[in-house]
């Protein structure tokens, strides 16, 4: 099993539990948590999910299935039906398996041994936190996606003191503000708050939420009134954040994002405490009549509280979910986002060993000429035996290392791959015909990056006119005058271009004829409805004006996702000039797309 590791504070707790056999822990194990437990999941006041606890302190040994409070809060309605025994705030390793599995008790056990004689330990702010060689209390929790373990730690203090002999008190504060102030606001800002919620500053809090909230249409403000009222409305908004008496700690992170750690309280109160908030920084004071609003990502205490300094990218993906422009959007943080967060992390962490093993492979989906329906090319699209358990769906891990800044890693992995392909078939005497390989948007932005490309196809020998070079339409908006220049560099040197998923960012036609594509790919969303729906006619009139469009601008137009026959036939008179999509064939894997279109020599 792979672990992600953290080391996180956990704060006085008392543990309510059921008296429980060998047979309910066998059950646990398996999945199965007694009902009465499941019945208190998530209740207000509760520190994460039921779980198991191995106790051994004092004169106390147990092992029991139960569930953790906050202590001594009149709000929470405390099981008063269970047992419970008082747990004190402490340091813990955590580890949480990334590639789920199942946990029994010689697994635990195994675990436990390993990491105590291992005395894993962490730097920490001040200090350094290092697993306990006896244990007292071990935690297991059994999820559906991932499974936790919880082994007590030390935390050894090491404060090291700046020599100040010759320095001012001036000096020092000055150097204070400097690291934990934001320069523009004079509030505190991340740097301050990061280590408060790695726990070093919990000890004195029971019960918080994390949230994280930015501007919408910040930029707006800035543009129309000017950095002087935008600033304004940044100072303005840490006012409030002082004011409120529900409020333990808060940053300006950057730009127009906030953080707060909040004292816990029922959803609908917190809703409305923070829709209140919202409200009085919802108008600029240069314009009362400009109505701002708020994009905001909550943690409640029962997920915060085992997440360390890793809620806040949990606050942020909560956050991220809020898309409706005039309108002030709290998303509280779910379990599903959570086991997505942690999946996000695992997989980024796996991707160099994922190469070193081999794991990704790519399939080849056929590009037919449309006229006499014979192989015209193929796109290479990339897939992940991950572990060698299976297929991942693409879905599952491109988007987050598109966001994680790693897709250029998976753009290296097929171009490389692909160029193995065609030296191999090369070698073996069959027809070479051109394979389009995607060049992500993040991967734009790279230094040199046609003479990366260059270099990889050149390290196969592979003739340039056999690579097609595809890019979303999307990249040219973030600096469109580099991806001009890149395309004609690569057709310069040979190598094909397409632009993928045409019409479906902001194509413009000033736009498209600035770019010298080779084909335009039209979006499979134009596709799906030809034929089919109601409003067929109005998608068919859309498509006819593209490939006329095209052909005008001496492009080449590939129509993707035609799934049937009368969708073929009305492409083929419109124009278009090529087709992908399952009508024709599906995505296939090396082996099976040799044998159907490709003979060997004398074969």
């Amino acid at each position: 099993m792979n672990f992600i590791n953290a080391f996180i504070y956990k704060p006085n707790r008392e543990l309510f539990y059921v008296e429980t056999t060998q047979k309910d822990i066998d059950n646990f194990y398996n999945g199965t948590l007694p009902n009465r437990l499941m019945e208190l999941n998530g209740a207000f006041g509760t520190y994460d999910f039921p779980g198991l606890f191995i106790i051994k302190k004092e004169d106390i040994e147990l092992q029991v299935l139960g569930i953790e409070y906050r202590p001594n809060d009149d709000r929470i309605d405390y099981p008063t039906d269970l047992k419970s025994i008082f747990l004190p705030g402490n340091f813990v390793n955590s580890d949480t398996t990334i590639d789920g599995g199942t946990f029994d008790e010689k697994i635990v056990n195994d675990y436990v041994i390993k990491q105590t004689k291992d005395a894993a330990s962490v730097e920490f702010f001040n200090g350094t936190i290092i697993s306990k060689q006896n244990p007292k209390v071990v935690q297991v929790y059994v999820m559906n996606n991932h499974n936790r373990i919880m082994i007590d730690a030390d935390y050894k203090e090491e404060s090291q003191e700046i020599e100040t002999e010759m320095l001012s008190t001036d000096y020092e504060n000055e150097l204070y503000k400097k690291v934990y102030k934001d320069p523009i606001t004079g509030h505190y800002n991340w740097t301050y708050l990061w280590p408060i919620l790695t726990g070093y500053g919990l000890k004195g809090i029971q019960d918080y939420a994390f949230v994280h909230f930015n501007v919408k249409d910040f930029k707006a403000i800035n543009l129309v009134y000017g950095h002087d009222v935008a600033n304004d409305a940044l100072k303005t908004i840490v006012g409030q954040m002082d004011k409120q008496d529900w409020v333990y700690h808060s940053a300006r992170c950057d730009n127009d994002n906030f953080a707060m750690m909040i004292k816990d309280m029922p959803r609908e109160e917190m809703t409305k405490k923070l829709k209140d908030f919202f409200e009085t920084i919802s108008f600029l004071k240069a314009d009362p009549s400009y109505k701002i609003y708020y994009r905001c990502g909550v943690v409640p205490m029962r997920i915060a509280v085992s997440m360390g300094n890793r809620v806040g990218d949990a606050g942020k993906q909560a956050q991220s979910f809020g898309n409706r422009q005039y309108e002030t959007e709290i998303i509280y943080y779910t379990d599903e986002m959570q086991n997505e967060q942690e999946w996000s992390a695992g997989i980024r962490a796996y991707l160099d060993t994922a190469i070193a093993k081999d794991e990704f492979v790519i399939y080849l989906q056929p590009k037919y000429d449309i006229e006499n329906e014979k192989l015209h090319g193929a796109e290479a699209l990339i897939r992940w035996n991950y572990k060698n358990n299976g297929l991942l769906s693409p879905f599952k891990f491109v988007p987050i290392f598109e966001t994680g800044g790693l897709i250029n890693k998976l753009d290296d992995i097929v171009l490389n791959k692909v160029c193995a392909l065609l030296k191999k078939w090369r070698e073996e005497g069959r027809e070479l015909f051109p394979i389009s390989v995607n060049v992500s948007r993040k991967s734009i932005g790279i230094p040199n990056l046609v003479e990366h490309l260059t270099s990889i196809v050149d390290s196969y020998d592979i003739a340039h006119e056999f690579i097609d070079f595809e890019l979303t339409e999307s990249a040219a908006y973030d600096n469109q005058e580099n991806m001009i220049e890149i395309i004609k560099e690569l057709k310069s040197r040979g190598f094909l271009t397409s632009m993928d998923d045409f019409g479906t960012g902001f194509s413009s036609l000033s736009t498209l004829a600035k770019m010298p594509f080779d084909t335009i790919k039209i979006d499979k969303s134009f596709v799906d409805g030809i034929g089919r729906t109601a409003e067929s006619e109005r998608d068919c009139g859309v498509i006819k004006h593209i490939i006329y469009m095209g052909k005008e601008l001496k492009l080449t137009c590939l129509a993707e996702g035609a799934e049937d026959r009368e969708q073929v036939e009305l492409l083929k008179e419109f124009g278009c000039e090529v087709v992908q999509g399952y009508y024709f064939d599906r995505p296939l894997p090396i082996v099976e797309f040799e044998n159907k279109y490709l003979k060997l020599s004398g074969g």
